[in-house]
């Protein structure tokens, strides 16, 4: 259960393709070996109203949250969230040129008693994987 929600402000619509980054951060995922593929869900939310700093309207904002399950040690969490972040990060490197920005990312784990889920993902690729 990695979910990777990002929300963002909306000046950046000229110069952030979104689907390009939630692709990016589904590749960044996959990569770090730590996650179940079936498991991965990434969302961008544009954010038409937002106030930041002094209010200017010129600056611009891409918070991402992952909400994760329990089960990994702190060092597979911080040495994925630095591979994420920074493949992130490194995309948005024409942003940060062009503007004022600010990025966050913020890892959170959910607490299995609290948190229920059904998915039959992971037994579709299975599946495909099987056969082809």
């Amino acid at each position: 259960m990695p979910h990777f929600t990002i929300e963002y402000s909306s000046n950046l619509d000229k110069r952030v393709d979104m689907g390009e980054v939630v692709e990016l951060v589904r590749k960044a995922a996959v990569e770090t070996g730590i996650f179940p593929v079936g498991g991965i869900r990434v969302r961008a939310i544009r954010c038409e109203h937002y106030a930041i700093a002094d209010g200017a309207n010129h600056f611009g904002f891409l918070a991402m949250v992952l909400r994760l399950g329990e089960g990994r040690d702190l060092g597979s969490r911080k040495r994925a969230g630095e591979q994420i972040f920074s493949a992130l990060s490194s995309y948005l490197d024409p942003v940060f040129a062009g503007g004022k920005f600010a990025l966050s990312f913020d890892m959170q784990i959910n607490d299995k008693e609290t948190s229920w889920k059904r998915n039959n993902i992971h037994e579709a690729l299975k599946a495909e994987a099987a056969h082809g």
